[in-house]
């Protein structure tokens, strides 16, 4: 019999192995994939982003913030960043304090967790998918395809129903409902967005830096900047996934979605007004298709003509009044949103194990004891830019030292 079983080797599972079993634990780490820390390897375009300098409790989500606020006080950049030290691995910092292995390769944060946790005598099993989970009185058995396996504690890191290419389930809230816990709806975060306007698909590769602004209901909810992506589905793109959180909750809410989307936010409309009257020659018959495009991606121009209801067809028929027209369309290009990718697109889930029903000091459940929760299974999720790791990393930390 195992002091703990682990079910997920991913980041949170990884890191209370490690934690656990440098505490001198016998610890057994269940993988149902038949590599560990899928969802690692690919972050980041392969790159990981691991954590953020700068953590603050309002980059992260929840029902219930104090949890969240509890769970990382003391546990910030300070705490992670000598871990991995520790098992050889060194940082760079990129833009807005994100922080990279400093060999740039998401396999080196995975293999160095996984020899670490081999070192100190951590059993990995892979391709070792849960299929049953009970307690008896004090100890938990847990079936799998390779057997079946006993432990005093048991810690769910099985994370959530996000990218079920990559191993992505709902396993983990099953078993911890059986037991009597709560779930908090799950949607998809971080993810692209679809629309049922045929133009998206005619302006599919097109990429700005741009202004994306989320109503719902005809309500403005937020504002994200960043790059806006067109594809034939709709569209995605660093702005649009830092709203796609407040799009899914909406959504699931039946409220109308649409993004209002500046394309040239570095232009005021007076600048960008005064831009566009100067470039204009009285006698030019050029065709105002071809003489935007000297300003404008010419996918973007027909959309913007349209949507404007620009009447000028040509150059010497512009005037203030439809230049007025395409400036407020080029700063507010309308898009209605109809669904998202899923969780097939998405990087995260919002939802999970209600965190009111978990000590948020030691990840224990308060409902069965000796059961503990740690990464995305809890009702916890985070900002893009590394924020999602290092509560995986922190909750893993907190579930593996109390034990």
């Amino acid at each position: 019999m195992a002091d703990i079983i682990i079910v997920g080797a991913g980041a949170a599972g990884l890191m209370a192995s490690i934690v656990a079993g440098r505490a001198g634990h016998s610890v057994i780490l269940l993988e149902q994939n038949t590599k560990i820390g899928k969802k690692i390897l690919v972050s980041g375009n392969g790159k990981c982003n691991i954590t953020n300098r700068y953590i603050q409790t309002n980059r992260f989500h929840g029902h219930n913030p104090d949890f969240i606020e509890k769970v990382l006080q003391g546990y910030g950049f300070e705490t992670v960043e000598p871990f991995f030290t520790s098992i050889g691995l060194e940082f760079t910092e990129g833009k807005d304090g994100k922080m990279f292995p400093l060999s740039l390769q998401a396999s080196s944060v995975v293999e160095l967790l996984e020899y670490e946790a081999k070192r100190i005598g951590v059993q990995i099993l892979c391709d070792a998918a849960v299929t049953a989970l009970a307690k008896n009185t004090d100890t938990f058995t847990v079936e799998t395809r390779q057997g079946t396996y006993s432990s005093h504690k048991l810690i769910l890191a099985s994370g959530s129903p996000a990218a079920p290419q990559l191993g992505g389930s709902n396993s983990g809230y099953a078993f911890a409902t059986k037991m009597g816990h709560t779930l908090i709806p799950r949607h998809p975060s971080l993810v692209q967005l679809c629309s049922e306007e045929s133009w998206v698909k005619n302006c599919a590769g097109v990429k700005v830096a741009g202004v994306a602004t989320l109503y719902a209901n005809g309500e403005q909810i937020t504002e994200k900047k960043g790059d806006l992506l067109f594809t034939t589905y709709g569209i995605s793109g660093l702005a649009i996934l830092d709203l796609s959180r407040e799009v899914s909750t909406r959504l699931a809410s039946f409220d109308y979605c649409e993004l209002s989307l500046d394309l040239m936010p570095a232009f005021s409309k007076e600048r960008l007004s005064n831009l566009l009257l100067d470039r204009i020659k009285s006698n030019s018959e050029k065709p105002i298709i071809l003489w935007l495009q000297g300003v404008l991606h010419k996918k973007l121009i027909p959309v913007i003509v349209e949507q404007s209801k620009c009447k000028a067809k040509a150059e010497s028929d512009l005037d203030r009044k439809e230049i007025n027209k395409l400036v407020h369309t080029i700063k507010h290009l309308k898009l209605t949103i109809s669904e998202t990718k899923g969780f097939e697109g998405a990087e995260v889930s919002t939802g999970g194990i209600n965190t009111e029903e978990v000590n948020p000091l030691t990840m224990e459940s308060n409902l069965v004891p000796n059961l503990y929760f740690a990464g995305e299974i809890l009702d916890v999720d985070g900002d893009r830019g590394g924020f999602n790791f290092h509560f995986a990393w922190v909750s893993g930390m907190r579930a593996g030292i109390r034990n």
